[in-house]
């Protein structure tokens, strides 16, 4: 990875944000440069959703490459519940199964709109994402798989829900 020009950070560290938002700026000004791949979750899920992407990558400007991924689980699936198996387990499973088949589409690229933020602009970009994999779009993040639910976040839900039935 070091000879690839990865940027390496640590989230919790605001020093950190900077200095990578900084790198990707310098990066993509430098046309000699490859693009950049980001993924903007920040971790996985099981394949039938696009979680809320982290603002970051779209407050640097540039053009955004949007790309659809989206695993068939038919023959062997590449999601890992850690929750459910090990690593060894699910390496096991991988490493077993017949295929590991995934759609990939690229789609037209997408630039900022004018007074458009960086959140609303994560947020056109992810919903195009979600349409072209018909999965849905979630408006939290994936960390929220890794940590308990707060009760406003379930009373909202439920709101939401009961105004629907």
């Amino acid at each position: 990875m070091q000879t690839t020009q990865h940027v390496f950070f640590e989230r919790s560290e605001m020093k950190d944000r900077h200095l990578v938002r900084k790198k990707i700026r310098e990066h993509i000004a430098d046309k000699a440069k490859l693009p950049i791949l980001i993924f903007p979750e920040g971790t996985c899920i099981n394949n039938t959703s696009v979680m809320m992407f982290k603002k970051g990558s779209f407050e640097v400007g540039g053009t955004i490459h949007p790309v659809a991924i989206k695993y068939d689980p038919r023959f062997g699936d590449a999601f890992w519940n850690s929750t459910k198996y090990s690593i060894m387990t699910h390496v096991f499973n991988v490493m077993t199964s017949w295929a590991i088949v995934c759609n990939v589409w690229y789609l037209p690229p997408m630039v900022k709109e004018e007074g458009e933020d960086a959140v609303h602009f994560a947020n056109r970009v992810k919903a195009v994402i979600a349409a072209q994999g018909g999965m849905s779009v979630l408006p939290w993040d994936g960390g929220l798989k890794r940590k308990n639910v707060e009760d406003s976040f379930k009373e909202e839900q439920q709101k939401k829900y009961c105004q629907i039935v």
